[in-house]
Parts: C-alpha cells; structure tokens; sequence
C-alpha cells in the first residue's frame, strides 16, 4: 500500500504524520546490513504525488542496504526538547527502486537532489503514532494495511 492509500484510508492520522514529518528536514532510517544487524542513518523524507519517497546519495550504504533488502524503518525527527508535537511517528515498510529516467526526473523538477541519486518509493507496512493526552493517558495508534487503526490508552 503506497502513501495516497494509507491517506485515503486513514486521512487524519495520514497528516498528522506528514506534519511531524514536515516538521524538520532530516529523519532516521533503520536499514539492515548484509549481516542483519541494523544501521540507523539521517535522512530526508518526500512526500509528493500520493508517495513517501526516500532519496539517497549514489552507492550509499542505505541505498545498498534496500537494495539488498528493502525493509526499513523510519522515524521523525522528535526534535529539540521533550515536547515532540503532534507525538511520536514511526512508518515501516518495503522501499522499492526507482530507475525509470521519467518518475526520476520527475522527482528531480521538485526536490533538485544532488545529480546523480538512488530514488525509492514506500510500500507501508505499519506507521505508529504515540503520544500523551492530557498530560495523564500515553496514547498509541497502531495501523497496518487491510486492518482498522487501533488505539490504546494507558494512564
């Protein structure tokens, strides 16, 4: 399930999470290395034309980790201080590459990435959302695809 189907399936979670997204330039990317031990980067996060892409400088050891294996995890910057607005986000999924010269171009017109770059597109498998409700309850929102979102309080 790509980014414009999780936003039309869940839309106020969907922009919430874009928000914290939007919040800040770079994010953290989980990756997994050859020998399956995990690798956290910094990373810039699009999302444009119903997608969440991520693009990477060439021949970079995350772009090498998806292609190897595509699953990722990514989380928001959670910014300066505790106060972490709009909570606590978390997508995973399968990064797919892209190497069509047009959806690459087309990606270039609105990002201007340094040339050349590895582009890749999301398929979602999970995004968390956990936050506190007034200052008494953690709350944390759970979807998956094909699943409703679920929500749990705990004081």
């Amino acid at each position: 399930m790509n980014w414009a189907d999780f936003s039309a399936t869940e839309p106020d979670l969907a922009r919430t999470v874009e928000d914290r997204f939007g919040a800040f330039t770079h994010h953290t990317l989980a990756t997994l290395r050859k020998d399956g031990s995990p690798r956290t980067t910094g990373l810039e996060v699009r999302f444009l034309n119903g997608e969440l892409w991520l693009g990477m400088m060439p021949d970079s050891l995350k772009a090498r980790d998806l292609r190897r294996d595509p699953r990722f995890a990514l989380q928001a910057n959670p910014g300066e201080g505790t106060g972490m607005g709009g909570g606590d986000v978390r997508i995973a999924g399968r990064a797919i590459e892209v190497e069509d010269s047009a959806a690459k171009a087309g990606y270039a017109e609105e990002v201007e990435p340094p040339e050349p770059f590895h582009l890749f597109r999301t398929e979602l498998t999970e995004v968390v959302r956990t936050y506190v409700e007034d200052d008494t309850y953690l709350v944390v929102q759970f979807w998956r695809p094909g699943e409703p979102l679920r929500t749990r309080k705990r004081a």
